[in-house]
């Protein structure tokens, strides 16, 4: 690897936000455990999912609106931002219903895409996005940003909608994956909880959890 390409990367780690809190952390740590069932790694992922919302949202916009208490009336703030948090399936499902639970008032969308290791290049199998999400804040959530690939495909695709700011929420990234991602998308904030050592030359992140979508659905060879 050439210090330029280490120089890249390393600007690249360093753009992204890392949550280090200790119980997101402790989370992880169970999720990289190659014993941990599928039941157990689908609880703990949603579990994750939730306490990233809080702090994927942290300046949410809100408004202050009239609320009656048990004493008196008041003004109180209320989310305001039209929020649309979209799946990058099948990995980004398991994160789905813990953003859900914390932000209810969110739409969905579902992007089906993968990498194709054969042809080298990704394909996209499905795509569905609520109405009228022009200008709308999204949250773009998938366990893993391996290759890069399908991160950057898939917000190809979301820009040709017109959305607004993108968030790109994840639990592992690769220096890979965060440089190609942030070559083609500058202005796409990405959180995780850790940027990995390496990817490997079959796109495994290590030390990584192996792959996100077999683990969650029992589906490994």
């Amino acid at each position: 690897m050439s210090e330029s390409d280490k120089d890249i990367k390393s600007e690249a780690a360093e753009a992204c936000r890392i949550l280090n809190h200790p119980i997101l952390q402790h989370n992880l740590t169970k999720l990289r455990n190659k014993d941990t069932s599928p039941v157990d790694f689908r609880r703990i992922m949603d579990q994750l999912s939730a306490l990233l919302a809080y702090e994927i949202t942290r300046d949410i916009g809100v408004s202050n609106e009239p609320v009656e208490t048990p004493l008196e009336t008041t003004n109180s703030p209320v989310v305001s931002d039209d929020i649309v948090i979209v799946s990058i399936m099948r990995a980004g499902n398991g994160m789905l219903e813990g953003l859900l639970r914390m932000l209810p008032f969110s739409r969905v969308g579902h992007i089906g895409i993968y990498r194709d290791k054969f042809i080298g290049n990704t394909v996209e199998y499905y795509f569905r996005l609520p109405d009228e999400v022009k200008g709308r804040k999204i949250l773009l959530a998938d366990p893993l940003i391996a290759t890069g690939d399908t991160a950057v495909a898939s917000i190809d695709r979301l820009k040709e909608y017109g959305v607004g700011s993108i968030r790109f929420v994840s639990l592992l990234a690769s220096p890979d994956g965060l440089a190609h991602l942030y070559k083609h998308h500058p202005d796409v904030e990405v959180y995780t909880l850790s940027v990995e050592r390496e990817l490997t030359a079959d796109g495994y992140i290590l030390p990584g959890l192996g792959d996100a979508g077999d683990r969650l659905y029992g589906t490994a060879v």
